[in-house]
């Protein structure tokens, strides 16, 4: 089975394989750390996450990447103000991302570098690009890319059809370093007063390097020159991930990344989120509110990835409900809680939501699948379809464990508490038990979609019955 993906590149579906036929190699862009990462942050980490699970449940294996960005305008300014070290700093707040990550359920990826581990990695990359006359040293040290000496900038954002523009307004917007054209981006910057001690020594003097190389240098040494999947948000594509390729592709004349993955932008109550707009909630936030991690992963992975998910408090509400149901469907099938860190891979009956997911990552279908297997399924446990059919229920538990995996659910079945049952669902309850006893087969049949009408199913042993209520 394989994963049809879009690609950003070519703008169609392309199968998801490994290159070197063993495992997936892909590379997702990971957070500057210098404050709290908000949710729309994380809409794409948990996005990038189903891709990973989605692949390994269908039997794949992966080799997962990405990155920290401990060292850039933000970082500095943020740790100057604070009176902090760098180091410290940046150490703090990857701790905190890393605890959202799990509360989340996000699979640690197998590699997580960082820029400033790895600044040998980047003055190597300059060099040979400085080397091919690709990029040139500015009269103050910093180094710049020639964006006129590569032919093919420009192929991942259409750059062609629209006006260049050279304001970056993800992480180094105040670039007002030396450069020979408005397009050439920064590489290696020059050592300056406002970064404090927070450079390093180059072949250019003392600086530190830009954002774009950071990512470069690092999928180079961690994937190879050339390797299977490149992910971020779509805000990456220029001139973040459009950089990327030009700084690699341009020395070693291979193809960077096979696959272009990027994840459209979180709306917050309709409105884009912003600092001013207030709306820039954290996991924390939320929790603040009364609400879990796992409420809220629901709410990022109910819409198309490639369309904006406009994140409300009502979604939040709806999502309690659902996973509830969730929650009483492990419940009623006896379902343990999830041990360990391997993925099932049966599907089972629920092989309809690995389809949905295996169709460009549609979660939004593939939570529909799964709503409607639980409650037919569910209908049928009811009509007591499955009782002394434990190989049936085993692989219903199976497939819903694949499903709860591929999509990183974690459903907690609740303490078991015993419900309150009415007098007179408990006298019909005997009824039946009596026909029962007595094969009267249709008295039994009738009494039983009786219960079930009341809201409430019954289940027969060896000792007699037990009830409980229905799922909804």
């Amino acid at each position: 089975m394989v994963l049809k993906l879009y690609d950003t590149l070519t703008r169609e579906n392309q199968d998801v394989f490994p290159m070197d036929g063993e495992s997936v190699r892909f590379y997702g862009c990971g957070p500057t750390v210098y404050g709290p990462a908000h949710i729309g942050n994380f809409r794409t980490f948990v996005m990038q996450d189903v891709f990973r699970r989605v692949l390994e449940t269908s039997g794949q294996k992966t080799h997962h990447v990405r990155n920290l960005t401990d060292v850039d305008d933000k970082t500095i300014r943020q740790s100057q103000e604070e009176g902090v070290a760098l180091q410290e700093f940046t150490a703090r707040w990857t701790e905190r991302f890393q605890q959202d990550c799990r509360s989340l359920n996000l699979l640690a990826p197998h590699v997580e570098p960082s820029a400033v581990g790895h600044i040998p990695e980047q003055i190597d990359l300059i060099t040979r690009l400085i080397e091919a006359g690709k990029a040139y040293q500015a009269k103050d040290g910093s180094v710049y890319f020639k964006i006129d000496s590569f032919e093919d900038y420009g192929r991942l954002s259409r750059l062609a059809n629209r006006e260049i523009t050279t304001t970056d307004t993800n992480r180094e917007s105040s670039d007002e370093y030396d450069r020979d054209s408005a397009a050439d981006f920064a590489l290696w910057k020059a050592r300056r007063e406002e970064d404090g001690e927070n450079y390093w020594p180059s072949p250019w003097g003392e600086g530190r390097p830009g954002w774009h190389i950071e990512c470069s240098a690092i999928c180079m040494k961690h994937l190879g020159e050339s390797f299977d999947l490149h992910s971020g948000g779509v805000d990456l594509v220029f001139p973040h991930h459009e950089n990327e390729i030009a700084q690699v592709e341009a020395v070693t004349c291979k193809t960077f990344a096979r696959h272009w993955f990027h994840i459209a932008h979180l709306m917050v109550e309709g409105q884009k989120m912003s600092k001013s707009l207030g709306n820039l909630y954290t996991l924390h936030d939320l929790a603040e509110q009364g609400y879990q991690a796992q409420e809220v992963r629901y709410v990022l992975l109910s819409g198309s990835y490639r369309q904006p998910l406009n994140f409300t408090f009502e979604s939040m509400k709806a999502s309690r409900k659902a996973m509830s149901k969730l929650t009483d469907f492990a419940k009623k099938f006896s379902i343990p809680p999830k041990q360990g860190y391997e993925l099932e891979t049966e599907f089972g009956p629920f092989h309809p939501v690995q389809q949905a997911l295996l169709s460009d990552l549609n979660t939004p279908e593939a939570l529909g699948r799964c709503f409607r297997l639980v409650r037919q399924l569910g209908e049928a446990w009811d009509r007591g379809e499955f009782e002394g059919k434990e190989d049936e229920l085993e692989t219903i538990r199976k497939g819903f464990q694949a499903t709860c995996d591929a999509l990183g659910l974690v459903i907690a079945v609740r303490e078991e508490v015993e419900d309150e049952v009415p007098h007179e669902i408990t006298e019909l309850a005997q009824r039946r038990w009596e026909a029962k006893s007595n094969k009267d087969w249709a008295t039994a049949d009738q009494i039983r979609d009786e219960l079930l009408q009341e809201g409430w199913v019954v289940k027969d042993s060896k000792e007699g019955f037990t009830l409980a209520k229905s799922l909804e």
